[in-house]
């Protein structure tokens, strides 16, 4: 969902940003007149002289009493939504899993020890270089976002395999999961060509 928010905002900035830049640069560089075309009455560039904001328009309402309060609550909302969105786009980290258990209240294991856990042992598969893990989502259902950095001998299907099978097969059992969802990312590290002398 936020993919998609963020592309939406992004695409239709994008839009907006070209669509003023290039009536500023239509104008600027006097192209209708060289190109031979016109453009419609109410566009606001018409020739090099022409300015962004002109004098009309920076002081039109400036005597009036609703002005100011109106551009200071514009900018205020304006800033709330930013920062907002600017939070949005942090991954959540989970603190805490809640482990089930049957006799008892549930108990708590810490996300950070059971993110390195599953890093080391993803790092002891073959042909894995590095391994980071990140528990995302709720206590009660966590999800595991896993990046690898494969040497260039390892085979990506094999240990894919294993690491579902394996490393988060232990993971889920050990946190008495019922499930763990996770996003794998597989890259493979670089490595310099050797010269045969």
């Amino acid at each position: 969902m936020l993919k998609t928010v963020n592309r939406v905002l992004l695409g239709l900035l994008g839009l907006g940003l070209f669509a003023l830049g290039g009536g500023v640069l239509l104008g600027g560089l006097d192209l209708q007149r060289h190109w031979h075309f016109d453009v419609p009455g109410w566009w606001p560039f018409r020739g090099p002289g022409d300015v962004v904001l002109g004098a009309e328009g920076r002081t039109r309402w400036r005597e009036e009493g609703w002005w100011w309060p109106t551009v200071i609550a514009v900018l205020a909302v304006l800033l709330v939504l930013l920062l907002w969105w600017l939070l949005a786009q942090r991954r959540h980290r989970l603190g805490q899993v809640l482990v089930d258990i049957e006799d008892g209240p549930a108990a708590r294991l810490n996300g950070r020890t059971l993110e390195h856990v599953i890093e080391e042992e993803a790092q002891a598969l073959d042909g894995v270089s590095r391994a980071h893990v990140r528990l995302a989502g709720r206590r009660t259902a966590p999800t595991a976002r896993v990046r690898l950095l494969l040497e260039p001998h390892a085979d990506p299907a094999r240990t894919l395999g294993r690491l579902s099978r394996e490393t988060l097969a232990h993971a889920r059992d050990s946190a008495g999961l019922d499930r763990l969802p996770s996003k794998v990312r597989l890259r493979e590290a670089r490595h310099r060509a050797r010269r045969a002398v």
